[in-house]
């Protein structure tokens, strides 16, 4: 009878440390797919306020690009998407490049936030832009 008992406080302990290992692996995985999510390209919106046209720029992290009169250069952005509210945030700096006698000094130099764009906002009196998407 004390050889029976010990097998099944044996074979509680496997069931116990299993479920253990099961859920200290489960929780390690959901808080890795709960964190923001780096994107190596972004997409933003121009708008010409002159011709009320908008245009999607697709943009590639790190790299500048031009876009008529301004050097638009995104630096990071993050992504949240798997939220129920999902929340873009991309790091931009833009340069106007009419301006000859300041070619260093940024327009826009910031965060950008797709749900506020208010919070900072891009200040310019031909282009208007916003953030689109990150991936």
């Amino acid at each position: 009878m004390l050889l029976i008992k010990n097998t099944k406080v044996g074979n509680l302990n496997k069931i116990v440390i299993n479920f253990i290992v099961y859920f200290f692996f489960t929780q390690i995985s959901y808080s890795e797919i709960n964190e923001n999510f780096i994107g190596i390209k972004t997409d933003i919106k121009i708008l010409d306020k002159i011709s009320s046209k908008n245009e999607l720029i697709n943009l590639d992290n790190g790299e500048e690009s031009i876009y008529k009169d301004l050097a638009i250069k995104v630096m990071k952005c993050t992504n949240s998407e798997l939220d129920d509210n999902p929340e873009i945030k991309a790091y931009i700096q833009v340069r106007d490049l009419t301006k000859k006698n300041n070619d260093k000094v940024f327009v826009f130099n910031g965060w950008m936030f797709s749900s506020s764009p208010s919070i900072a906002p891009f200040d310019h009196p031909v282009y208007d832009i916003w953030l689109v998407n990150c991936y």
